[in-house]
């Protein structure tokens, strides 16, 4: 069996560590990075930190619109899928690659299989709702990491091919230790500061809210380390915020690896954070999480009350922090993701 798996965007990276191993103990798989996150340090240092195989091919697509990125995807994927000719297509999660990987694929009728399908956010204003909603109605294997998951397919007329697998994420964060180092070489203390992240187009291409954002950051009670998103760091510069990151409370940080970003969530005090696999690591590790947005697709941890919606205006988010109250998760583990995952692609072998 010939898989071939398209990724491009930390939480892709994230999961293909912990599933590709598997796969390649059965089958051969054909990495595709197609250069969604155009930063080299962003990339690089997950390669690395996370020991993924170098890319059989890299697209190199850069930074442009949602339309064309997409678009220059889609015609780098499709001359590789023609001469590969894989039995498999795997796509995880909901970024711009994801969509174009599930549209390739489906285009030449090689079946996809997705991998965190069936989540929801309810907003279609946002650009990884449709790649989600796409990718799930074009792919033949969906494998969703909760029940709710399941059960926003089933509203959708999506029942056949569907399987319950749990969240891959989850293996990495329960075996991946503490960094020894990081909290010393930053002059950080366990539970004495937030850390934050902010990326979203929704926030940080708004000038009001991208700044709501970091008022409020520099306002908490906390020291706040920010591990800066190429993205929000260019935005701060066009509409002129600088003057927030000086704050003597913001320390500011380039990328970082996954092992010293787990330890960082780890040991906060609060995670405050409009990325999707961010709010779920930090929610795994029982820190107080406060999700910079209005709605999120991980619904669960909002229901169960382990993460607050905060929104992105200043008021909003203090209003949060003020009344926070927060239920540590019972863990309870029930699923195999990668067995759940790797025996159902043999059984159609």
């Amino acid at each position: 069996m010939k898989i071939i798996t398209v990724i491009g965007a930390r939480p892709q990276y994230i999961k293909a560590a912990v599933l590709s191993p598997a796969l390649r103990a059965f089958a051969q798989e054909v990495l595709i990075d197609t250069g969604q996150h155009y930063d080299e340090s962003l990339s690089r240092v997950f390669y690395e930190d996370l020991q993924l195989p170098p890319p059989d091919y890299h697209l190199h697509v850069g930074s442009a619109s949602h339309g064309i990125q997409t678009a220059n995807m889609l015609a780098a994927l499709d001359p590789i899928l023609q001469e590969e000719r894989p039995d498999w297509v795997i796509v995880y999660g909901d970024t711009n690659s994801t969509l174009a990987g599930a549209l390739a694929a489906s285009k030449l009728t090689i079946p996809v299989a997705h991998i965190e399908a069936g989540l929801r956010s309810f907003n279609r204003q946002m650009p990884e709702e449709i790649n989600r909603i796409v990718a799930d109605h074009l792919a033949s294997r969906l494998y969703c990491p909760t029940e709710q998951a399941v059960a926003n397919l089933a509203r959708e007329g999506i029942t056949r091919g569907v399987r319950l697998s749990g969240d891959l994420m989850d293996v990495l964060i329960d075996k991946t230790p503490d960094d020894p180092g990081v909290l010393s070489r930053l002059g950080l203390s366990p539970g004495q500061y937030a850390l934050a992240t902010v990326h979203r187009a929704q926030t940080t291409d708004d000038k009001e809210s991208l700044e709501g954002v970091l008022q409020a950051l520099s306002d908490l009670p906390w020291r706040v380390v920010l591990p800066l998103h190429p993205r929000t760091r260019d935005r701060i510069a066009q509409f002129g915020l600088e003057s927030w990151l000086l704050h003597e409370r913001i320390h500011i940080l380039d990328p970082v690896g996954y092992r010293e970003m787990i330890t960082l969530e780890r040991h906060a005090q609060a995670v405050l954070t409009d990325s999707g696999g961010v709010q779920r690591e930090a929610c795994r590790l029982g820190v107080p999480t406060y999700i910079l947005r209005n709605e999120t697709e991980w619904t669960e941890l909002v229901e169960k009350g382990q993460a607050i919606l905060s929104g992105v205006r200043y008021d909003e988010i203090m209003a949060a922090i003020r009344r926070a109250s927060f239920v540590r998760p019972m863990r309870r583990e029930v699923f195999d993701p990668v067995d759940c995952i790797v025996k159902d692609l043999q059984r159609r072998s």
